[in-house]
């Protein structure tokens, strides 16, 4: 079932969102070995440093983008969400433009008491924005979209760099 936005988009994006929502799942080949590096950022956020956040977060990153063949990512840690009326800002995907290295940022703390955030809620949002880098250069869709098969892959692959077991929706799906 396609989200609202759905009915006002162009012919052509309707077929990128339907190709984004057919992808259950990111076929990582060794997700086993990433597993240390997801857990390593646990401590590293415990810490409250933006520095050490970003010092455990790069090697996961670089890691996913190995096994996957995917271009590199630069991670961006930082401290405080933005917000406005509208909410706060958890993470942010900056494609790779005029030859940048694309950037994925992620605040720690939250906007209103400025707490730093859960490991799970952290990691997700990680997982959230590399789920974008993937949309793009791994699946090469020409925009990434919030789909529900978008949400699959982000919830599959945090369960996978957690070592926990897959679900059924995750059991068998193809990219």
């Amino acid at each position: 079932m396609p989200f609202a936005y759905y009915a006002r988009l162009s012919p052509a994006r309707r077929r990128t969102y339907r190709k984004s929502d057919a992808i259950l799942r990111v076929a990582v080949p060794d997700p086993a070995a990433l597993v240390p590096l997801a857990r390593a950022i646990e401590p590293a956020l415990a810490t409250g440093e933006p520095r050490a956040a970003q010092a455990a977060c790069q090697p996961l990153v670089d890691a996913l983008n190995r096994q996957l063949g995917t271009p590199p990512v630069r991670a961006r840690i930082l401290a405080r969400r933005p917000h406005d009326a509208g909410g706060e800002l958890h993470g942010l995907y900056e494609p790779d433009n005029g030859g940048t290295v694309a950037r994925v940022s992620v605040w720690m703390r939250t906007a209103a008491r400025d707490d730093v955030v859960k490991f799970r809620t952290f990691l997700r949002t990680l997982v959230h924005e590399m789920c974008h880098h993937f949309d793009y250069e791994l699946y090469g869709l020409p925009e990434t979209f919030h789909t529900e098969g978008f949400y699959a892959r982000e919830s599959a692959l945090v369960r996978e760099l957690l070592g926990e077991p897959q679900t059924n929706a995750d059991v068998g799906n193809r990219r």
